[in-house]
């Protein structure tokens, strides 16, 4: 089914709904971890997105990676699951995220910003990182950074 979250929305208009996401850390050799400014909030934070129906959020790792990024990934292993994020986004919808979120590694590809939901990429190291998206994001990167994975909540 392309594009399920619009499909549903067509249904429920702006209504609460769960959608379920997958993203990574991609980290370069100087350990800083890949952060991407999204065009939707204005605000950097972990590659990824909604997964598709039928996908996989292994699968939906890879492809937004791709989509966003325009790097190919592996995902190496997981780092942990988020389930308690209520998102407001800018057009009125609303969404509880449960987020599955996995360590990638660069397999091909070149870095460059789609410019539709990307405005930026940069590596940020621990000690440099910007404000992020929200809480999910923020937890993720400390977790990592604090090497405390796999983590859920």
């Amino acid at each position: 089914m392309a594009d399920y979250i619009q499909e549903i929305r067509k249904k429920v208009g702006n209504s609460p709904i769960i959608l379920t996401f997958a993203g990574g850390v991609l980290v370069d050799h100087r350990r800083r971890i890949l952060l991407q400014k999204r065009s939707d909030f204005n605000r950097w934070g972990l590659p990824g997105g909604a997964l598709e129906f039928g996908e996989s959020a292994r699968e939906a790792c890879i492809r937004e990676f791709k989509e966003e990024t325009g790097l190919d990934v592996a995902v190496t292993g997981l780092l942990g699951i988020s389930s308690n994020q209520i998102q407001r986004y800018p057009n009125g919808d609303v969404a509880q995220a449960v987020v599955v979120t996995f360590a990638v590694e660069r397999t091909g590809g070149h870095l460059h910003p789609d410019h539709d939901e990307t405005l930026a990429l940069t590596y940020f190291s621990a000690k440099e990182l910007p404000p992020l998206l929200n809480e999910q994001h923020e937890l993720a990167v400390q977790h990592f950074f604090a090497g405390e994975y796999p983590w859920y909540d």
